[in-house]
């Protein structure tokens, strides 16, 4: 019996058709259209489907079509693991007719990719094209093709190169210029105005994106808002050269299938007139740029700009710039921008360069070295880390996975004071910071900081212990000696309210003893920082119509160190909130923009409170003096010292010149009012009304409300 039983089981196994494990496992590239088929059908509606797109879109050149030409076009491509499809091999008589064939590639949909066994993979096709397109063209897996014709292609293409190297300078040629910047890891430059545009766009309920630290990259941004989409709506019908590049294009722009590039030139022209200044007629900025971006091949893009400058200020500025100039015998330091020489007597000379490299080794981390500035928060101000100082190197590591970005960030800084100054180089200082922002819910973002600044003492120079991207800095300081750092933490939120409002904060603490800061007796030891904010976008239901709120407060002593070159700081500039310390402030702002027009207004109104004299009482406004100096242990309070109350108020209306480059025609308004409550050698009472007119290529932060 169990020899019938085995039989009977033998004929089951035999009488089963086998099947082909490699055609089951491995499934073609799907396009939409091609979704619902069944598994035997997917291969055909890949290829015809494929064919289709191709023949509608592909335009044989004019000038080839006026001469009914006739001939043959060999492509080899594929559809890679994202989907996307690449050209391999190209064979056509005429550079048209390349050029024809990659444009229509770059025009094809993203697929879902091809897969083996359930992982995606890359899948090779040839395709020969017989001019005029007829029914007869095909479509084979490079697999599928004969031994023969694949030495075909082979031997075509070495036959071609070895005949035409020596016309290779002439075959680099630019394809169509596709914008890739907006799909690029360059970083969309810090322009409250600009970022003002897509603001709303990225902070949506249940969007999984991070807006605090800043700059962003064009990548992060773009699959929220679409910026070529914004950049069309802008452009104008112009037929000539000229007219293209002054108000629509790059002035010189080159892509390839693995490079490009752009260059521009940019400017800052500006001529205004401070009506309270009377030594001068005029004040004035004049400013040219040289910016050149770009990207080779997907994961490496540069970007550096070089600024050329020469200016004259109104008074309040001026006595501000040459307030902070450096050891040496220069005059100024420009605030946001640099040291300054003498420029005609009158006047500031201040070049400036800022550049980056960035790399992305993979979906999830970016790493950039570069000069320049960065910036921690959602508001107007930032108490953490801002784009108040002169431009400074920096190496930056961004990781975003899950519901987290985390950004780590080291910087190379400068005390320029004539005391620490040697054989006229300049004090070298560091800082090593780390953010952590994390979406807890669809509405709610929270935000960790935390810094550390050290010095090159002891031949110390950069201390590998803060190259740890993940450990808690307030432990280094400690294990390195307790003067060997300056360790501040800070908190962020944000909570939106609905997909037109939401409100924002931070908290710094830069020294935290409990006793004090809850004893209720005001220590000076309770060295804290606040910001609540709020923003409205399409306010009232009109279009483009945004409103910020904003209310910031930092107590006195703030950010600063009884080793003055640990304070936070470089070349005499704070490096959060443009005005130290020892202030509250409210700020109030406006923005509507249509088509290429837009329009702002801003309000500040603050209560600081400065020294008396530089070697008399510290009250805690100064970064650059030591707490030793403090007159007080308890009773302190925002405002103590020199009491002085603020007011500001620009307006600034404009006219996008060049959406590409952010070129804009504008003219401001401002009127300021200081008004201490004794007038000192350094701050004394002035009333500044200054209106100024130019043309602004518009990539950095002028910060004018000191």
């Amino acid at each position: 019996m169990k020899y019938c039983l085995l039989l009977v089981f033998t004929f089951l196994c035999l009488s089963v058709p086998a099947q082909d494990s490699s055609t089951v496992s491995e499934i073609y590239p799907e396009f939409e259209e091609c979704s619902n088929v069944t598994y035997a059908n997917q291969e055909s509606c890949f290829k015809n489907t494929f064919l289709a797109k191709f023949k509608d879109d592909f335009k044989l050149p004019e000038s080839l079509a006026q001469e009914n030409y006739t001939g043959k076009i060999t492509i080899v491509f594929e559809v890679d693991e994202d989907g996307l499809f690449q050209v391999i091999y190209l064979d056509a008589a005429y550079e048209e007719l390349k050029t024809e064939v990659r444009r229509v590639f770059a025009g094809l949909p993203q697929l879902k990719p091809a897969t083996y066994n359930g992982r995606a993979i890359h899948m090779q096709f040839k395709m020969p094209l017989q001019l005029p397109l007829d029914s007869s063209s095909a479509l084979y897996p490079v697999e599928d093709v004969s031994e023969e014709n694949n030495k075909e292609v082979v031997a075509h293409e070495k036959e071609s190169q070895e005949s035409n190297i020596l016309e290779e300078y002439e075959r680099i040629k630019s394809d169509d210029f596709t914008q890739p910047r907006y799909s690029s890891q360059i970083n969309i430059p810090l322009s409250h105005e600009y970022y003002s545009r897509f603001d709303a766009e990225i902070n949506q309920i249940g969007l999984n994106s991070h807006s605090a630290s800043k700059p962003l990259m064009f990548t992060e941004v773009n699959k929220y808002y679409d910026f070529e989409a914004e950049r069309q709506k802008l452009l104008q019908d112009r037929s000539t050269y000229a007219g293209r590049k002054l108000w629509n294009e790059h002035l010189v722009r080159f892509q390839t299938d693995d490079y490009w590039f752009t260059i521009d030139p940019g400017f800052d022209l500006q001529i205004g007139k401070d009506f309270e200044q009377t030594e001068h007629e005029f004040t004035y900025n004049n400013t040219r740029e040289f910016i050149i971006q770009g990207g080779l091949g997907k994961k490496f893009n540069f970007y550096s700009v070089i600024y050329e400058s020469q200016g004259r200020f109104a008074q309040y500025y001026n006595d501000f710039a040459e307030s902070i100039r450096p050891a040496g015998g220069d005059p100024a330091i420009v605030p946001g921008r640099g040291i300054a020489k003498t420029f005609m007597n009158d006047g500031y000379d201040y070049p400036v360069a800022e550049g980056y490299l960035s790399f992305t080794p993979s979906e999830f981390i970016n790493i950039q070295f570069g000069h320049g500035n960065n910036f921690i928060g959602d508001g107007y101000r930032s108490l953490l880390l801002s784009d108040n100082p002169s431009p400074y190197p920096y190496l930056k590591l961004n990781t975003r996975f899950w519901k987290i970005k985390y950004t780590n960030t080291w910087m190379s800084l400068r005390d320029v004071r004539p005391e620490v100054t040697n054989s006229g180089s300049f004090r070298t200082k560091y800082i090593a910071n780390h953010y952590l922002s994390l979406n807890l819910t669809k509405r709610l973002n929270l935000g960790f900081f935390e810094s550390v600044m050290w010095e090159n003492d002891n031949d110390r120079g950069f201390d590998l212990n803060y190259l740890n991207p993940v450990i808690f800095y307030r432990a280094i300081e400690f294990a390195t000696g307790a003067d060997g750092g300056n360790a501040i933490i800070g908190l962020t939120g944000k909570y939106k309210i609905s997909n037109q409002m939401y409100t924002y904060g931070q908290w710094l603490i830069d020294e935290f003893s409990s006793t004090d800061v809850f004893g209720g007796e005001g220590s000076w030891k309770n060295k804290l920082g606040f910001q609540i904010g709020l923003k409205y976008f399409n306010a009232f239901k009109v279009d483009d119509l945004y409103l910020q709120a904003e209310y910031n407060q930092v107590r006195p002593y703030t950010y600063s160190h009884n080793s003055i070159t640990l304070n936070y700081a470089h070349n005499n500039q704070s490096m959060s909130h443009l005005w130290g310390a020892n202030f509250r402030e409210f700020v109030g702002i406006a923005r509507y923009r249509k088509d290429r027009y837009y329009g702002s207004a801003k309000l500040i109104l603050g209560k600081r409170g400065f020294d008396f004299s530089e070697d008399g009482a510290y009250y805690g406004q100064d970064l650059y003096r030591s707490e030793e100096a403090r007159p007080f242990e308890t009773g302190v309070e925002i405002g103590q010292g020199n009491t002085t109350n603020s007011f500001y108020s620009e307006l600034e209306a404009g006219y996008i010149v060049n959406p590409t480059t952010n070129l804009k025609l504008f003219a401001s308004f401002i009127y300021r009012d200081f008004n201490p409550q004794v007038n000192t050698a350094l701050n004394s009472e002035i009333s500044t009304t200054w209106i100024n007119f130019g043309l602004r290529t518009d990539i950095f932060n002028w910060y004018f409300d000191y």
